[in-house]
């Protein structure tokens, strides 16, 4: 196989799994190292699966979550969010697209 056509067929591949525009909302709970933060999807077009909650405890399993889920770090919309948290306790972070089958793979829907 060629790598033109490798390549066409993994576009296919992930072409045919729908994806959907959504963001995360984060919302801290406590102050200091025993800080608790609940992240929850929000899809934009639907609510199919029903987004599921996730806490982590603490901001070092905060960083792992989102490092998970994908969310790039990179980005000054990402970093803005983290700041917010910090100084108001919630955040929004725009643009995640997610298709179901990675929504429950990454524990933000039931399956």
């Amino acid at each position: 196989m060629s790598a033109h056509a490798a390549r066409t067929a993994l576009e296919r591949s992930t072409a045919s799994v729908p994806r959907a525009r959504g963001f995360l909302h984060i919302v801290r709970h406590g102050a200091g190292p025993g800080s608790m933060y609940i992240v929850t999807y929000r899809r934009l077009d639907r609510q199919v699966p029903a987004a599921r909650p996730v806490l982590a405890e603490g901001a070092q399993a905060l960083i792992e979550l989102l490092e998970k889920i994908g969310v790039d770090f990179g980005l000054s919309e990402v970093r803005g969010a983290l700041e917010d948290i910090l100084r108001l306790g919630s955040a929004n972070i725009p643009d995640l697209w997610l298709s179901d089958e990675e929504m429950v793979e990454k524990g933000l829907a039931e399956g």
